[in-house]
């Protein structure tokens, strides 16, 4: 012990260990800490919050089955609710890279309320007024609370940020398929040129890839509001009250409007991560959906004078530091970056989803860590996306005007003159520089009126066959 660095002794089951002073942790959580030197990552706010707010409604829960007592118990709903606001984040000092099961975490959370409610209640902490397992952790266990942590945590998230994040975009990008509807341009496949689109056809794909990203989440959501608690160590739930997990889960779902019930099955809710692989792969389609949408817009924005320069991008910064006016999609840039960083997460999460053995799986603290992450990280570059480029999108002339010369026009030739001729024309069109138009003039006998209704690039953004009324 020293003036600058004083300490108290606490206890856990191992014997006494010296904690700071000032720390509402205890022996146990020390004993992590120091046991666990591996990186800077911590679990991060939304987790600390879910695995307060399941203590809180453990305590309320088990006072109303007359376990607790209710001098006891209050406390712990005050110090737990402290937690679950963020007033204690400093005090969960445990690295994610520890015991695969999250107990370190759990102890954290256990040690911090028992002691805060332990001065609540006018002890000292090393006391013990509030004990971290007999009272604090009743009816609990580290492998059915960790778990549920994960799933509240992800369900909270996806809830309040992802959801409305991917709804503003697709509400942006359904705002931009009315405004781009009236322009026509040549659509791409293979990367060369097809047959016209309208550019607010192409944003109502984006705006329907979004659409689709909030059904696959609503299934998401149904697999992760099936939680552990109640299974305790290993499933069978020894130690709790068979009321237990429903009165908490109700509780949790009025105080995070979060839907969460009891699985059916406690031995498959404990020793897999199913749930949260199915919602990381979730999470992984959505990276991947944004990164077409992001990588087809600065793509259509390239140049502006030596590639497609159909669109203008908002110009937000500088582009370089040596070429002066270059200005870079970089919002799209960091969208695909994001999706990287999702992949990889979802890679993690799937290995981590093998670490089930008999009745556990032990590689939950980095599942938890990269779910999470994804879900802030796709969230945030959603809104990003829709804020800072596409409310900002202008189409530009380019794309119409590169209509008339596009070879692929020919294909509307085909029902009036056949594959094999609107293939000659548009061979001998692309070798002597000129357009469908004039080269079928040239090589048909379609007359102008019937050029004009077959070219015509509106009908050709249109299911339907107009055979021209001719041949040649």
């Amino acid at each position: 012990m020293t003036a600058e660095n004083p300490v108290r002794i606490e206890r856990d089951s191992m014997g006494p260990m010296e904690v700071p002073q000032s720390a509402y942790y205890g022996a146990s959580t020390r004993r992590a800490q120091l046991n666990f030197p591996i990186s800077e990552l911590r679990f991060p706010r939304s987790f600390i919050r879910a695995l307060a707010t399941i203590k809180l409604a453990a305590a309320r829960a088990n006072m109303s089955l007359g376990l607790l007592e209710a001098h006891v118990g209050g406390a712990i709903v005050a110090a737990a609710g402290e937690v679950a606001d963020g007033a204690l984040d400093d005090h969960f000092v445990v690295d994610i890279f520890q015991t695969g099961s999250g107990t370190s975490t759990n102890t954290n959370a256990n040690e911090v309320i028992a002691n805060r409610a332990t001065e609540i209640m006018g002890g000292e902490r090393t006391s013990r007024m509030v004990h971290p397992n007999d009272h604090v952790n009743m009816g609990q266990s580290s492998n059915d609370v960790i778990p549920t942590a994960i799933h509240l945590s992800a369900l909270m998230k996806i809830q309040d940020d992802l959801v409305p994040a991917l709804r503003t975009l697709q509400e942006a990008l359904e705002e931009k398929q009315e405004e781009f509807w009236p322009i026509i341009k040549t659509g791409r496949t293979h990367l060369q040129d097809a047959t016209p689109i309208r550019l607010g056809q192409e944003f109502r794909g984006f705006a329907g890839q979004v659409a689709a990203s909030l059904r696959r989440l609503e299934h998401a959501q149904e697999e992760l509001s099936q939680v552990a608690l109640g299974g305790t160590a290993v499933g069978t739930g020894i130690n709790t009250h068979p009321e237990f997990s429903e009165k908490v889960c109700a509780l949790l779902t009025d105080l995070t409007g979060a839907q969460v019930r009891e699985t059916s099955n406690h031995f498959q809710a404990q020793n897999t991560l199913d749930s949260v692989v199915e919602a990381s792969g979730v999470l992984r389609t959505i990276a991947i959906s944004l990164h077409k949408i992001a990588n087809d817009i600065r793509w259509m924005g390239c140049g502006p004078r030596a590639g497609l320069g159909e669109l203008d991008l908002p110009e937000v910064q500088p582009g370089s530091s040596i070429m002066p006016g270059k200005v870079n999609p970089v919002i799209a840039e960091s969208v695909i970056q994001v999706a990287a960083q999702v992949v990889g997460n979802d890679a993690s999460i799937a290995f981590a989803g093998q670490g089930g053995y008999f009745e556990l799986n032990t590689m939950m603290p980095v599942a938890a860590h990269n779910l999470l992450q994804s879900i802030d990280l796709l969230a945030a570059s959603a809104n990003n996306l829709s804020e800072q480029c596409i409310k900002g999108l202008q189409a530009t002339s380019v794309g119409p005007a590169m209509v008339e010369k596009g070879l692929m026009l020919g294909t509307a030739l085909s029902p009036a003159i056949g594959y094999d001729k609107a293939a000659e024309v548009a061979k001998e069109a692309a070798k002597m520089g000129s357009t469908i138009r004039e080269m079928a003039k040239a090589k048909t006998s379609l007359t102008d009126a019937e050029l004009d209704v077959l070219l015509d690039p509106a009908k050709m953004t249109e299911p339907g066959v107009s055979t021209g009324g001719g041949g040649g």
